[in-house]
């Protein structure tokens, strides 16, 4: 049995391919696992296989992408370059074998395995609200380069396809169905026989009608890629953040040749991997990594969160909260801030969720408390009331005299240093500062 991926045979003559990484709890696309894969391939290539089915034994998901961890090495473009092109031939020899092939989706399919997933001739996701798809690289300061471009342009509308890698936000098993990412969604209990179904009745490959094929067409693709730059030029700043400019760069110049996508992404992902814009979002990307395990290590699983300041700020922050599922209660002493709160939240709801059961789900977890009931309940308690150092000292000394002993404290403040909104708490080691720049609607979380 080799290491990291195990051929699994049924009686119907369909190769099951398990991925499991060894010695990590989610699966990544590394040189070693790679490799492998490549060397199943091969014997597959020669077997008497009537399909194949890659799925994953890890209960977190699919496959969470690349191992981020080789793009911090100090590699040359020339070696990164080589890089891809080796993964585009791996990818190639799967897309290229003699029998059908669909991956089986559950949890996170991100990155590098959802380009994986897209070279399979067909992809069933989980029905399930864990289950994601997307592809984070513009977070990395980079695009898609294992294929991932030049299979998307191919499967799905090529407005959606840009959506999908310019935003970096997942979506879920449904919305994958809608824009054509995946064939099928299943019930967990279904997802087999679905799989056998669908590589023994072996249709077409997805793509999109002609409608949305034609703005593929370079008379229609330089107009969109124009308007396309103008709205993402609002958004971001091509000298801070060059990566989705490059990536809209590459669909004008070779959005309906195949080879000149592949080659473009060899060739534009490497130089952007080398950039310091990537380089610096990576190392924030284990910054960021390195905290949730210094989070997870600490058994603190907050369920409760009471904002107090219905305001911009405040109102973003218990609607983002409330979006991720947290049960949220919002204070403020005016009845009109907490309705425009209210509405705002609706409106982001609305615009992430898309469907209108899960948009009145999030509702509900967002309660108006203006007599401030939560406080009692609350495990974290964020304050984003106005700028007055001795307001805030006043609600903090309030608030811990009303909250629970174990719950945390926080302050949204922007100027005025904790030690000093502390000063009349007994217990000032309770009070964290958690700040926003921006508002948390402008974040790609």
């Amino acid at each position: 049995m080799d290491r990291h991926w195990r051929i699994e045979w049924d009686q119907e003559q369909l190769a099951w391919l398990h991925f499991d990484m060894a010695e990590s709890s989610v699966n990544l696309l590394s040189l070693e696992t790679l490799e492998v894969l490549d060397s199943q391939l091969q014997s597959l290539q020669h077997s008497a296989a009537k399909g194949l089915v890659i799925l994953s034994d890890k209960p977190a998901g699919f496959m969470a992408g690349a191992d981020v961890k080789g793009f911090a090495l100090p590699s040359s473009e020339e070696q990164i370059k080589a890089h891809l092109q080796q993964v585009h031939t791996i990818l190639q020899r799967l897309e290229e074998l003699p029998f059908p092939s669909l991956a089986l989706i559950h949890g996170f399919c991100l990155g590098g395995g959802l380009e994986l997933a897209l070279a399979c001739d067909y992809r069933i996701a989980r029905d399930d609200p864990a289950t994601r798809l997307g592809f984070p690289e513009v977070r990395l300061g980079i695009f898609p380069g294992y294929g991932g471009t030049a299979r998307s342009f191919e499967t799905l509308a090529p407005l959606d396809a840009l959506r999908l890698m310019l935003s970096g936000r997942n979506v879920n098993a449904r919305r994958a169905l809608r824009i054509g990412l995946v064939d099928r969604i299943a019930a967990e209990r279904l997802e087999r026989i679905t799989a056998r179904h669908l590589l023994k009745e072996a249709p077409p490959k997805q793509r999109p009608k002609l409608s949305q094929r034609i703005l593929n067409s370079r008379p229609l693709r330089l107009p969109l890629a124009w308007m396309v730059e103008r709205q993402t030029a609002k958004r971001v700043r091509k000298a801070h953040y060059p990566a989705p400019f490059a990536l809209i760069d590459h669909w004008r110049h070779a959005g309906d040749q195949r080879a000149q996508l592949f080659e473009g992404e060899a060739q534009r992902v490497s130089r952007l991997l080398r950039s310091e814009t990537a380089q610096n979002l990576i190392r924030v990307f284990f910054l960021q990594e390195r905290l949730k395990s210094l989070g997870s290590d600490s058994g603190f699983k907050p369920q409760h969160l009471h904002v107090i300041g219905g305001g911009v700020m405040g109102g973003d922050i218990a609607a983002w909260c409330a979006l991720k599922g947290l049960r949220v209660s919002l204070q403020d002493r005016e009845a009109k801030y907490l309705s425009r709160a209210l509405a705002s939240a609706h409106q982001l709801f609305s615009k992430r969720l898309k469907s209108r059961r899960e948009v009145q789900a999030a509702m509900d977890r967002l309660m108006p408390d203006p007599k401030g009931n939560g406080i009692a309940h609350a495990d974290v308690i964020i304050e984003a009331v106005f700028e007055d150092a001795r307001v805030k000292q006043s609600l903090f000394r309030k608030l811990e005299a009303r909250a629970r002993p174990n719950a945390l404290l926080a302050s949204n403040t922007s100027s005025i240093p904790l030690e000093i909104i502390g000063v009349a708490m007994r217990r000032p080691e309770r009070l964290i500062g958690l700040h926003f720049s921006i508002r948390l609607r402008e974040c790609n979380w």
